[in-house]
């Protein structure tokens, strides 16, 4: 499995801070195991906590100079989004974990043998030994960083249950909507979802990235990537209920993790992802505004890209 970093305006459009892991061939298919009665009601539970958005119509896209043309971001256009249910957070470790034991299901990461972790974050031993990418060598290649180990070799998720599973290709997250009888939002969906009713502005509550110097979501601040302040409180993942929720009731449609959607990017091998990470800094970045879209491959992971699900409405 190789790695390829893509800046604005090339290849798929990735972002600076996003990377592509191309399979080295066949894939060998997931080990399940029957689901229990047990994870069988946590996967009903999953869809019980989903929120009722009414759709409607909405003025899609930017035309922000902020933005990247490359990216597809505008024109802004009238949209329309039949009524739909949306989780209010991103899959959380414990989420993903109790999937994991009800199915046996192992991740690509985990099956190809590494994924690629912020540098940043790595112990000396292992980052002695994890190769630097090519243009952008604040990431690392990590042999076993995967859901359950996000560094690498010694780190768990034991003390992060309510933080957004991580290193999740796409692949990996249909499967866990397989179990829970969820699917993954539209792009025009989590657009919608994540404006919380706003019209037109530049993030989830309104166009002032820190309105009377209140941190609103989880990026990097100070100079990337050598020094990160953590004003907002964090230097990885948060909690997926930190900061507020937006008007519809979403916590953290920006910032934190990647989030995947069901839309092809390009047609023939790129999916698409909103929201930004917190290692999105507007000197290179600043894809954390609402309108803002990149994309990744369906087998590709890294230790900022998560998702939340949807669901049809109820009749």
């Amino acid at each position: 499995m190789s790695a390829e970093c893509c800046t604005p305006g090339q290849g798929h459009g990735h972002g600076p801070e996003l990377l592509t892991l191309a399979a080295p061939g066949p894939k060998q298919p997931s080990s399940h195991s029957p689901s229990s009665a047990r994870g069988a009601a946590s996967a009903a539970r999953v869809a019980r906590q989903l929120l009722d958005l009414p759709g409607g119509r909405f003025l899609m896209g930017t035309e922000d100079p902020d933005g990247f043309p490359a990216d597809r971001e505008g024109p802004v256009r009238e949209a329309e989004v039949a009524a739909f249910r949306i989780a209010p957070t991103t899959v959380t470790n414990a989420q993903y974990a109790t999937f994991v034991k009800a199915t046996g299901y192992v991740t690509e990461a985990e099956r190809f043998g590494f994924s690629f972790v912020f540098g940043g974050f790595l112990a000396p031993e292992v980052a002695a030994v994890a190769a630097p990418v090519d243009q952008v060598p604040w990431w690392r290649a990590v042999g076993e960083a995967s859901w359950r180990s996000p560094e690498g070799p010694g780190s768990a998720v034991a003390a992060r249950q309510n933080h957004p599973v991580v290193h999740v290709s796409h692949n990996d997250a249909l499967a866990y909507c397989a179990w829970s009888g969820t699917r993954l939002p539209t792009e025009t969906e989590w657009e919608y979802a994540a404006r919380g009713g706003l019209e037109q502005r530049r993030y989830p509550w309104g166009d002032e990235l820190t309105p009377r110097g209140r941190h609103m979501c989880n990026i990097w601040q100070g100079e990337f990537p050598h020094h990160n302040t953590e004003e907002d409180g964090y230097a990885g993942t948060a909690p997926v209920k930190s900061f507020r929720p937006n008007g519809f009731g979403l916590y953290n449609a920006v910032g934190n993790v990647w989030e995947w959607c069901a839309d092809w990017f390009t047609p023939d091998n790129s999916r698409v992802m909103r929201g930004g990470s917190y290692l999105c800094h507007d000197s290179y970045c600043n894809r954390y505004r609402v309108a803002a879209r990149s994309s990744n491959t369906p087998d590709s992971s890294t230790g900022n890209i998560g998702f939340r699900v949807a669901a049809d409405r109820r009749a």
